[in-house]
């Protein structure tokens, strides 16, 4: 009878050191689930936020005025559009 006792109390004793150790790492994995869940609402409003940059960036009047003050473009008017034909090389076709 003492066998089964001392049996049944080693076999108490591994389960509640598992259940332990099961509980510990629940923890901590619950606790790096709501870590990594904080960096993807952190990621995503930085994300929405590089996206309205992004658009106000690119609107129409703000590439003209950058074409005209940093790269020194003005608009094209007919006086100053130069047409460029295909010169005729007599080595090619007659």
């Amino acid at each position: 009878m003492t066998r089964i006792s001392l049996l049944l109390i080693l076999a108490t004793l591994a389960s509640a050191m598992y259940l332990v150790s099961v509980q510990y790492e629940s923890r901590r994995l619950f606790t790096e689930l709501e870590r990594a869940q904080r960096e993807g609402r952190r990621l995503k409003t930085e994300f929405e936020r590089l996206e309205v940059e992004k658009r106000s960036q690119a609107t129409p009047a703000r590439v003209e005025r950058v074409a005209r003050e940093k790269l020194q473009m003005h608009q094209v008017t007919p006086g100053i559009t130069v047409y460029m034909g295909q010169a005729h090389n007599p080595e090619q076709h007659p």
